[in-house]
């Protein structure tokens, strides 16, 4: 069994991983539990991935499209604790 061919680019860093992050953020209009959004994120993942960015290559788009999921929902994670963190010093220093 031979393994795909992956290359990481600016499309993958640059572009999927927000554009993922922004479309998850998209069905939080919807009134949907919270503990689905880590699920809809790697689903939005897998479709740009196969679809768009690895488009002929569905080993490749299966593989990349779950580190766009993951990606997106650990960046999302990360600049949510980091504004939350701002927030509490900044409270914390107005006392």
């Amino acid at each position: 069994m031979n393994f795909p061919d992956i290359q990481t680019n600016f499309w993958d860093a640059v572009i999927a991983v927000p554009l993922t992050v922004i479309l998850t953020q998209c069905f939080k209009l919807f009134p949907i539990p919270h503990k689905y959004f880590p699920t809809i994120a790697t689903v939005i993942g897998f479709i740009i991935s196969i679809f768009f960015s690895h488009r002929g290559d569905l080993s490749a788009g299966l593989f990349m499209g779950g580190f766009y999921g993951s990606a997106a929902v650990g960046l999302y994670s990360s600049l949510k604790m980091g504004w939350l963190t701002y927030k509490k010093r900044k409270a914390r220093r107005l006392e």
